[in-house]
């Protein structure tokens, strides 16, 4: 089984491209989204052509703003939207499908915000998700993706110095609540396989032309919970799948 996960920066937009092209390409069995920036009928209509596909949405209240989407050629036993908080839970951004072996957390981490104006905001969302996924996976283990908004180590940006402490997505709060997942039970799967591969980014700024240099930063993730890591067989970076300023990311798993 083949699960994707891209921060699609608009669904609409990203339709308009070449993203039905490259999702057969890419042949995934499950594609997860974030920042789809629709309504779930927007996001239904923009997605007309995927035929085979079970779709489906969680959509923030505000237009034109954050959601998630799971595109999946198998039927789950369940789906689940947010947290069940409410203070967490107006903007689309977990969306849960049941497997049989599995739960799969799509998330879109709340980004602190340019002026870190939102950092206090996205600390304690870390602490609700981190208490969300043990409870879950108290049931059965996890596979948890998406856009976590972090930079987990100074390998996984180009310029960690500049940005330590002064940018969001590499403050230190941010960090230690990346670090609260993997300390808490869930692996990255990408340095599992690849602990000291550099240079392997999924987002880049549209300013100064940053993606042809590859001034980057790996902030999308697949984390599975270190009792299911055995039936990772891969994982990997699509930094070649444009259309949007992060890339897709993805793993195989083995049933």
């Amino acid at each position: 089984m083949k699960i994707i996960s891209w921060n699609v920066n608009g669904i609409r937009a990203i339709a308009r491209k070449s993203f039905f092209s490259d999702v057969e390409i890419m042949n995934p069995d499950i594609i997860c989204l974030q920042e789809t920036k629709a309504k779930d009928d927007q996001v239904a209509e923009a997605l007309g052509l995927l035929n085979g596909h079970h779709i489906y949405s969680n959509s923030a209240e505000r237009p034109g703003y954050s959601g998630t989407v799971v595109i999946s050629r198998i039927s789950p036993l369940n789906i689940t939207k947010d947290m069940g908080i409410m203070e967490y839970d107006t903007e689309g951004r977990v969306l849960c499908l049941e497997f049989e072996q599995f739960f799969l957390v799509n998330v879109y981490v709340p980004n602190s915000g340019s002026e870190l104006g939102r950092l206090g905001y996205r600390q304690e969302w870390d602490k609700a998700f981190f208490s969300y996924l043990k409870n879950l996976e108290r049931i059965k283990p996890l596979i948890v993706c998406g856009d976590l908004n972090v930079a987990h180590k100074a390998i996984d940006l180009a310029r960690p110095k500049a940005n330590y402490n002064k940018a969001a997505g590499y403050m230190q709060e941010e960090i230690d609540g990346m670090d609260r997942l993997t300390e808490g039970g869930l692996a990255d799967t990408f340095r599992h396989f690849y602990p000291d591969q550099t240079h392997r980014y999924t987002w880049w700024s549209f300013r100064a032309g940053a993606r042809s240099k590859n001034i980057g930063w790996r902030i999308d993730y697949f984390l599975v919970s270190e009792s299911f890591l055995p039936k990772v067989t891969d994982a990997f970076i699509l930094e070649e799948i444009s259309g949007s300023d992060h890339c897709p990311v993805g793993i195989v798993v083995n049933l």
